[in-house]
């Protein structure tokens, strides 16, 4: 701290505790300053609405580098700048720029205080407004000062607003120093050090060395009627309904016979294996830092249920009684004002950016699980890739093992969502869902994923889903939402060794009868398309992924070549 303040030249310092009081403080110092708009006490009390720079709405994965010493390391999936230079570069946009600012100091910890799997950090910021939202996204204050005094080691996170100028932010990691400097940017997943930057590229890196893995997946109980519970962590990349299934409401005749689903976590798992062999898993995080466009009572009812007080919104509309509006809310108010603060007009763009957010804590969340403060995680029964992919790739289907699911992880394509700058709708690679997270060569990250499967060890089954599949008429030939429970039903049955299954090139398919669909119609098409398997487009797709694997060079483990070259060989036949 003394470091930086000497660099940065604060008018102020201030240690944070977490307390009540000092969130109070902070909040009334933002209403006055314009920083945070109280909304309507009414129908969201304790809520508030941000807005950002036009300039500064997502995460800009074109400047955040993974700085190592050597290139290689980082690999082909990140930006790579020298560390030196890194330092040198950023370092010159913090000389002075907190001048007139309150340097905080964040410290906070990413997962229970008390978990062994749980690591601490210290963001220092010039941002109340970070102050409020790791507040709600960590264990942030004296529990988490306490125990960075006991264990001597913690994730050092520097943040300055600077000026909100695009031509001047960089994001830096430092990955064999276990330090984030992050300059020019307020939005969270460049601004909240503790969210992507820590849990995911600095933990992914520290995963590595330490024997565990921090993964950009959701983590959710799935109660049968039994009373069985079994927990699923699943990869989606940003935007792609991570939250909608985290937070699933069962369909009516499934909460009929007494099913429950449980929200462990919606966006990030860290992963080790247990003294029983299996693998066990926490969330690192302690609220929810969701996308608000198309959350709605049909989507996600409980999200909506958890953001109706004390959550901060950031880049929403608002109606005229200033109650949080975005497009697909679905609730018979129209908005009055855009998230930059005009007046609302249809011509000009959505009233809410599409990637507007909500943070609020995850303990106001309806199906939220006690077990998410449980020290020692809950055990993984499936893993679950996903991404959208309006052709070939089925519902669902079931990797034949460890090595094949860890290639069906590193295989995996989606559509490009809002959540991070650029184009939207354009297919790509991304593995895991990690492809803007890993903090080093995904080549090196594939083969720690193998590393995993080594005898004793009760991994859990993989499974690939795909809810985005549509028809010929390009609509969505899956209702989605609720009904994703159907599959989850299947996949358990799989792990239970209960379920049907039909073998092909790919992994196994459900059979005709395996997934209950009482309730639901689906026409000829969509059976086909849904449940069947195309081996031509998937020989293409396999070709694809051959060439994908070899751009990365020597590194990439031998294991899953010959995985790829097994299944393209199945395929030629």
């Amino acid at each position: 701290m003394a470091e930086v303040a000497a660099l940065t030249r604060p008018d102020a310092i201030h240690w944070c505790d977490g307390s009540d009081e000092e969130s109070e403080a902070l909040i009334a110092q933002m209403q006055a300053d314009g920083t945070l708009l109280p909304l309507n006490a009414e129908t969201n009390p304790g809520s508030w609405l941000h807005r950002s720079h036009p300039d500064d709405v997502a995460r800009v994965e074109h400047l955040t580098f993974v700085c190592t010493r050597e290139q290689a390391d980082a690999g082909p999936n990140n930006h790579w700048m020298a560390p030196d230079e890194a330092h040198a570069k950023v370092d010159a946009l913090f000389d002075g720029c907190m001048r007139g600012r309150t340097l905080y100091v964040i410290p906070y910890c990413m997962g229970p205080i008390d978990s062994p799997l749980s690591r601490c950090g210290v963001e220092i910021t010039d941002s109340p407004y970070v102050v409020a939202n790791m507040r709600l996204m960590t264990r942030m204050g004296a529990d988490a000062l306490a125990r960075i005094e006991r264990e001597g080691a913690f994730v050092k996170g520097l943040h300055s607003i600077g000026e909100l100028d695009p031509e001047r932010r960089f994001i830096m990691h430092f990955p064999e120093e276990l330090t984030i400097k992050s300059y020019g940017s307020g939005y969270g997943g460049n601004a909240l050090l503790g969210k992507k930057c820590h849990a995911l590229r600095i933990a992914s890196f520290q995963a590595r060395n330490e024997g565990w893995l921090a993964e950009h997946m959701l983590i959710v109980g799935i109660e049968n009627p039994q009373g069985e519970t079994h927990y699923v962590a699943a990869a989606f990349p940003s935007a792609c309904g991570k939250t909608n299934l985290a937070m699933l409401i069962p369909p009516e005749g499934y909460r009929r016979d007494g099913w429950k689903v449980w929200t462990v976590g919606d966006d990030i798992c860290w992963m080790r294996p247990g003294a029983d062999g299996r693998l066990y898993a926490i969330n690192p995080e302690a609220g929810y830092f969701g996308v608000a466009p198309g959350t709605s009572a049909k989507s996600n009812p409980n999200a909506l249920e958890t953001i109706r007080k004390n959550t901060i919104f950031t880049n929403v509309g608002l109606t005229a009684d200033e109650q949080p509006w975005w497009e697909g809310l679905d609730n018979g108010q129209q908005p009055a004002t855009d998230w930059r603060g005009n007046a609302y007009d249809p011509d000009q763009g959505p009233a809410a950016h599409p990637n507007a957010r909500f943070t609020v804590s995850a303990k106001q969340c309806p199906s939220w699980s006690p077990m998410a403060e449980d020290p020692q995680g809950v055990p993984i029964s499936a893993i679950v890739f996903g991404g959208r992919r309006a052709s070939l790739v089925p519902l669902v289907f079931e990797a034949r093992d460890w090595t094949h699911g860890v290639l069906v992880g590193a295989a995996m394509g989606s559509e490009t969502t809002a959540a991070a700058t650029g184009a939207v709708g354009v297919m790509r690679r991304d593995p895991m869902a990690m492809k803007p997270f890993c903090g080093y060569n995904f080549a090196d990250y594939f083969g720690h994923w193998l590393s995993f499967d080594k005898t004793g060890a009760k991994l859990p089954k993989v499974f690939h889903v795909n809810w985005f599949r549509k028809g010929d008429d390009g609509k969505f030939l899956w209702p989605g939402f609720g009904d994703n429970l159907r599959v989850l039903e299947w996949m358990i049955g799989r792990v239970k060794g209960e379920a049907g299954g039909v073998e092909t090139p790919i992994g196994h398919l459900p059979t005709a009868d395996a997934l209950n669909l009482d309730g639901v119609t689906l026409s000829e098409e969509a059976k086909a398309k849904l449940f069947g398997f195309e081996r031509t487009g998937w020989k293409a797709e396999f070709d694809s992924i051959g060439e994908y694997l070899d751009g990365y060079g020597p590194r990439m483990p031998q294991a899953l070549r010959d995985e790829q070259q097994r299944i393209a060989g199945l395929l030629a036949d």
